[in-house]
């Protein structure tokens, strides 16, 4: 599906017919001053032909005319827009905190199982032709499963992922970059370099490993865009025989990955959230704007247009029973 982002004019000289459309909104309503001027002292013919019950049709025929006017003349001018469309193939590394915190429960069922369901579907709204890798990190960063297409690979190894302690962030991105290298080629353009993205999702911050900031500078230079998402809320605990240890989340170091990667920042408190938020990721990295000629979209709406006030015209001049 493609959605239009922006718009332009291959002749926009030809704009100039969209005068007419607040120039003939204007006439309209002054006529409407007028004649309800002239109503208060008599009833015109007009207003024999058009009750004041069937103003508001009148009204929705003359206002769907004009926009006709006004769609012809934007298809007239011949536009262009660029549109998001599927991108063929590109690389995305999944990567997830399973540091002992990530079992905190201020997220139902907890974080982790929030996070497991949610990554599942990230992962099915991918285009089809993307390789994914999952990579799950505590006090080390460990490619669960390297670049492939294969989905259900992902699956059986998202639901299987194992709580650890510490949290080394930085060697989560080191060791998606370095999975670069297993991207396996595409048969079709050998040759071709396909995009790659990193997707991040901690509840914490770094407390051993390599600097996350470092990490984030190198993945720049290789011209891997890192999207992080902070995950939980800043209630969270978890539970250290009676003791209740706070596990808030730190989203100050994630937004420092992204800002220096040229990813974006995310926060989610819920798991609807972050289904949110992967939906979308999963638009950002999944498509490629291209420029494409839309005249054809543009007389469409005009066509609906007018025979909407063709349908408004037929209604005033009926004669119901």
């Amino acid at each position: 599906m493609m959605v239009l982002l922006e718009l332009g004019f291959m002749r926009p000289h030809r704009l100039w017919g969209l005068a007419l459309v607040p120039s003939l909104l204007l006439l309209y309503i002054l006529w409407n001053l007028m004649k309800r001027t002239k109503a208060s002292k008599d009833r015109s013919s007009l207003e024999l032909l058009f009750p004041k019950r069937r103003a508001w049709k009148r009204h929705i025929a003359v206002v769907a005319a004009i926009a006709t006017i006004g769609s012809l003349t934007i298809a007239w001018a011949t536009p262009n827009g660029y549109v998001n469309v599927p991108r063929d193939r590109a690389t995305v590394f999944v990567i997830v905190d399973v540091s002992l915190s990530m079992e905190a429960d201020d997220v139902a069922p907890t974080r982790i199982k929030a996070a497991q369901e949610a990554v599942k579907d990230f992962v099915d709204e991918l285009p089809p032709g993307f390789n994914v890798s999952l990579i799950s990190f505590a006090a080390s960063a460990v490619m669960v499963v390297p670049p492939t297409a294969n989905r259900n690979d992902i699956y059986y190894a998202v639901d299987g992922l194992k709580l650890r302690q510490s949290t080394a962030i930085g060697d989560s991105i080191y060791a998606a970059l370095d999975g670069i290298a297993l991207i396996p080629p595409d048969p079709d353009h050998p040759g071709e370099k396909a995009p790659v993205a990193v997707v991040l999702l901690s509840d914490g911050e770094s407390n051993t490993g390599r600097d996350s900031a470092e990490a984030a500078k190198v993945a720049k230079e290789m011209e891997v865009p890192v999207f992080t998402i902070a995950y939980g809320t800043p209630h969270g605990y978890i539970m250290d025989g009676n003791q209740r240890n706070p596990v808030p989340v730190n989203k100050e170091e994630l937004r420092r990955i992204a800002q220096i990667s040229g990813g974006k920042a995310y926060t989610a408190e819920s798991m609807s959230q972050l289904q949110e938020v992967y939906s979308g990721i999963s638009r950002s990295v999944g498509y490629v704007k291209e420029e494409k000629e839309i005249t054809e979209r543009f007389v469409g709406y005009a066509c609906i247009l007018g025979v909407l006030s063709l349908l408004g015209v037929m209604s005033l001049a009926a004669r119901w029973p």
